[in-house]
């Protein structure tokens, strides 16, 4: 995907096929990640299994078509940013995906991946036929400000909604953003 951003990185999305082929590269991502205060789900320290199972789970997800996987990749073709949307829903929610694990490497931040990623999941969504994106972030993070400038509506807040990776309790922000369908 060439949007005019930091050509040097690239960003694409994951076949079914070579998802499980990913997914040491991704538990790098989140080990780093987690390791570095992010909090998406999981716990510091980290068993690199647990990360390796949630890339298998993730994989699986991709090759039944409940996921889309998105990677961003440094010049040398190494993963360092990831993204997904969580295309499986309720029957009444069709037209709604989840964005989800969005994670940079602290070695390619401030470089607009993550503008990339959300901006590439955006595209994928209309893709699928999506259009309602809801996500949740911690509150007052960088990420509550790269969706507020994407566009993004801020639901609300819920405090002590879960926990940073060394044990405190963060408050979350709920966002979502309305697509226009890709015409017929």
């Amino acid at each position: 995907m060439n949007d005019g951003l930091n050509p040097l990185f690239r960003v694409r999305r994951v076949g079914a096929g070579e998802a499980a082929g990913c997914i040491e590269p991704l538990a790098e991502v989140l080990l780093d990640c987690v390791e570095g205060g992010a909090s998406v789900s999981f716990m510091w320290p980290l068993p690199r299994e647990h990360a390796l199972g949630f890339w298998r789970g993730v994989a699986e997800g991709v090759a039944r078509g409940e996921r889309v996987l998105l990677v961003a990749e440094d010049p040398g073709g190494a993963i360092v940013a990831t993204a997904q949307l969580i295309l499986s829903q309720p029957d009444n929610q069709p037209h709604r995906a989840d964005v989800a694990k969005m994670l940079v490497h602290r070695r390619a931040r401030r470089r607009g991946l993550a503008q990339r990623l959300l901006s590439a999941l955006e595209d994928e969504a209309r893709r699928e036929g999506k259009t309602v994106l809801v996500l949740d972030t911690v509150t007052g993070g960088d990420a509550e400000r790269l969706y507020a400038r994407g566009g993004w509506q801020r639901v609300g807040e819920i405090p002590n909604y879960a926990l940073m990776p060394d044990g405190r309790p963060c408050a979350t922000t709920y966002f979502h953003k309305q697509l226009v369908p890709v015409p017929a």
